[in-house]
């Protein structure tokens, strides 16, 4: 016994030293696509020793964030082989040899289901690449492996807790572990801010990308619906749905954009998309705010009087950098906008996902969205926290044709747009900003989610940009400062959101606090005076 223990422990010692000669040695945090591609062509590090750095992040923090979903078994091997192509010569861009996460909606031909959080689609593996990460990889990005997500993109319950799926658990915010992660793009927020990744890419139907992102402290940016394919990416909505990075700073989140905008044959909405894309890097090089109108869109009801004091900060770093702040009146949309977006999101779904559900692989046996109904009512797992009475709404609809359908989608539709245009053009104005969302929550499994009031219904129904902008914390949680323009306006966005990131420089590395009340200071403000 004596001698087994010898030879066991001098394994593990061994081990353990072997290990840690394989440690990567090269620090990824906060480190930007930019300076990673300097690094590289540099020869202080090579794409394989990213990814083996990021995976080793993963490996460390992932544990108590629950972000990724899935890693990608082929990702060192095409990061050699990047690698290979590096020290040849030919270099395929600025995402060449980059290490980033993908939403797990977003299919790919890597040996990876795509299962959108839900276990009925746990055999989604369909080997082919959506168009998106079809450009990606093109592009020379390597995908790292998939994210977590609110499950079905948080369309299934409305009860849920955002970020949580059968699948993955429940995505924590990275500032404050206690703190949700909001949705739907949880999983991909939470990595890029927590140094998980160089980027990711989300999906957002109405604020799934630029919750995320505020109250995840990095950048998001959901673009004009139609300026990235939206085809092989499990659906919500055809009228709502796009893809757009997430990212720790704006010149990232215009290096993907760079490469996922484009048209799609088979996917109708991106047939103005080769028209109307622009080279959104370059437009960072003349970025200004001199002279530009920047009017504050103010919602009813307001966001969240905690994000005030950061907005009128906001407000002046704006007008310090030489952007002119018009005042507007505030926006009183009809009492019937929520409920009728619901309404076309709902008929939209069982539509789309029929659809998707029906041209997937044959080992999927949910084949339809009442499949899915029934399965979920079969695997206690499912809805161990809550229920699916969105999934059985949309499948009482009566489908495309529905007059009631219609009439919601095209007042929805008309209202947005309406609203959004007479704004910027009554008041000459270049850009709306706003606060993007209240600070993060707590996770409550009772109540579910308990977000206050956003900026993201207006342009995600109208179908126009919106980025997000890290602009501040209150109380130790991040809050985004929202920049929405008319369609295909995104150059014009980044490039204002640019020049705030730069006066501001707001952004700072998560902490990882179990909660706001464990911190030293709370802690004395708790404890009674000594007496």
């Amino acid at each position: 016994m004596r001698i087994g223990r010898i030879l066991a422990s001098t394994v593990l010692v061994l081990a353990v030293s072997a290990a840690a000669a394989a440690a990567p040695s090269y620090d990824v945090r906060e480190k930007s696509i930019a300076q990673l591609q300097a690094d590289m062509a540099a020869g202080r590090v090579t794409s394989e020793q990213l990814v083996r750095a990021y995976l080793s992040r993963i490996r460390t923090l992932d544990r108590r964030l629950h972000s990724v979903i899935a890693l990608n078994p082929d990702a060192l091997a095409e990061a050699r082989a990047l690698d290979a192509e590096r020290r040849s010569g030919h270099l395929r861009g600025a995402l060449h040899g980059i290490p980033i996460l993908l939403k797990d909606n977003v299919e790919t031909l890597d040996p990876m289901p795509t299962t959108a959080g839900s276990l009925a689609l746990s055999a989604n593996l369909t080997h082919r690449d959506a168009p998106l990460a079809a450009r990606l990889r093109a592009a020379g990005a390597i995908i790292l492996g998939k994210t977590n997500l609110s499950e079905w993109a948080n369309i299934r319950s409305s009860q849920s807790i955002s970020g949580w799926s059968a699948i993955g658990g429940l995505t924590r915010n990275p500032y404050v572990l206690d703190r949700n992660a909001c949705g739907s793009s949880s999983g991909s927020a939470v990595a890029v801010a927590a140094g998980l990744a160089a980027a990711a890419v989300g999906t957002e139907t109405d604020g799934s990308i630029t919750c995320p992102g505020s109250v995840d402290g990095v950048v998001g940016l959901k673009p004009t619906l139609g300026l990235v394919s939206r085809r092989y990416v499990v659906p919500i909505s055809h009228s709502q749905d796009t893809a757009g990075p997430l990212t720790r700073n704006v010149a990232d989140a215009a290096a993907l954009l760079d490469v996922m905008a484009g048209s799609d044959p088979a996917d109708p909405a991106t047939t103005p998309a080769d028209a109307n894309k622009r080279d959104y890097s370059a437009a960072l090089k003349t970025a200004s705010l001199k002279g530009v109108r920047l009017g504050v869109l103010r919602l009813e009801g307001g966001i969240d009087p905690t994000t005030d004091p950061l907005f009128a900060a906001a407000l002046a770093k704006l007008r310090a950098a030489g952007a002119e702040i018009v005042t507007l009146d505030p926006v009183k949309p009809p009492a019937t906008l929520g409920d009728d977006e619901l309404k076309v999101l709902l008929v939209e779904l069982k539509a789309d996902l029929n659809a998707y559900l029906a041209a997937t692989p044959p080992q999927v046996a949910t084949r339809s969205l009442s499949d899915v109904i029934a399965f979920d009512k079969s695997h206690p797992r499912e809805t161990a926290l809550f229920g699916q009475d969105l999934f059985e709404q949309a499948e009482a609809t009566k489908g495309l044709d529905d007059p009631d359908y219609l009439k919601a989608h095209d007042g929805n539709l008309r209202f947005a747009r309406t609203a959004l245009d007479t704004l910027l053009t009554r008041n000459h104005l270049d850009a709306l900003i706003c606060p993007t969302a209240t600070p993060s929550w707590r996770i409550d499994v009772v109540r579910g989610d308990r977000a206050g009031g956003d900026s993201t219904t207006l342009p995600a129904v109208a179908g126009y940009p919106h980025l997000t902008v890290p602009m501040g914390y209150s109380g130790g949680l991040p809050v985004g400062l929202s920049f929405i323009g008319p369609a295909w306006s995104e150059a014009r966005l980044l490039a204002y959101g640019y020049v705030f990131e730069q006066a501001v420089e707001a952004r700072k590395p998560p902490q990882f606090l179990p909660s706001l009340e464990s911190t030293p200071d709370k802690l004395r403000a708790f404890a009674p005076e000594p007496r």
